[in-house]
């Protein structure tokens, strides 16, 4: 009887054995075990070169943690932002920038991180879709365009000097006009739809609030159809002499409304 007892434990454990081995056999092995900083940031780059933004930013995420506290871990978070962005993870990228800015508020790459910040919420990719019902920026939600537009107000503001600083200006000016150019496109929506009041308020918010930007123009002639549609005809009379004043070669003047073959958006 105790021999059988024995051979009952010995057959556990070897299963246990066998277990043990089937579990080990599944585990992970990371290849980058016994590799240096230097390395693992070499081969990032090599990834992130080529477009392979789905290797680079595990591999970036290595050397955050091997090289904590030194320069080569920053240059990994930014590298991992960029890396996000690229491979269309817009939100992480952000939230990898915003940590990075957090932890090194005094870094000498912080211009850098507000540029790409700016430049992740910039987004003035259309896409296929947006080509296909020729949608510009100007009709899409523009929660983003307006966090652009501060991460480039900060750049300019705290770093003018900066390699980034002109053409971060240049996209703080077409993100205004985009602004611009949504409030004249819900007013032109209202107009069209025959709620003269609504097309006038909205485009009056444009005028306002964007002033010296092109699409002031057509919210002024909006102003002038609207108004001349509410049988107003000395509101209309005045509108039209302010658009005559600020645009006297307006071809809203003469042509009336422009057709949406050419987008005015296409800068980039």
């Amino acid at each position: 009887m105790p021999d059988v007892k024995l051979s009952a434990a010995r057959v556990c454990s070897l299963a246990c054995g066998v277990l043990l081995l089937g579990a080990c056999s599944t585990t992970p092995v990371d290849p980058t075990a016994g590799w240096s900083p230097n390395k693992i940031y070499a081969e990032a780059k090599d990834e992130l070169s080529t477009g392979a933004y789905d290797k680079a930013v595990p591999l970036f995420d290595k050397l955050e943690g091997r090289a904590a506290g030194t320069p080569l871990a920053q240059q990994a978070q930014l590298d991992k932002a960029y890396a996000q962005f690229k491979n269309g993870e817009p939100v992480l990228a952000v939230a990898t920038l915003d940590r990075f800015m957090k932890l090194h508020p005094a870094s000498p790459a912080l211009d850098y991180a507000l540029y790409l910040k700016g430049l992740i919420n910039f987004n003035d990719d259309l896409g296929l879709f947006g080509f296909l019902t020729r949608q510009d920026l100007s009709e899409r939600d523009q929660k983003a365009a307006k966090e652009s537009f501060e991460s480039f107000k900060e750049l300019i503001t705290r770093f003018p000097d900066s390699k980034y600083a002109a053409d971060a200006g240049a996209r703080m000016n077409y993100i205004v006009n985009s602004l611009a150019e949504s409030e004249v496109h819900v007013a032109r929506y209202y107009y069209e739809r025959g709620a003269y009041l609504a097309a006038i308020n909205r485009a009056q918010t444009a005028i306002t609030d964007y002033q010296g930007v092109p699409a002031i123009e057509e919210a002024l002639f909006l102003v002038v159809k609207s108004y001349d549609k509410l049988n107003m005809p000395d509101l209309r009379d005045d509108a039209k002499r302010v658009l005559e004043k600020n645009y006297p070669q307006s071809p809203y003047l003469t042509q009336g409304f422009k057709t949406k073959e050419q987008p005015w958006w296409k800068f980039w």
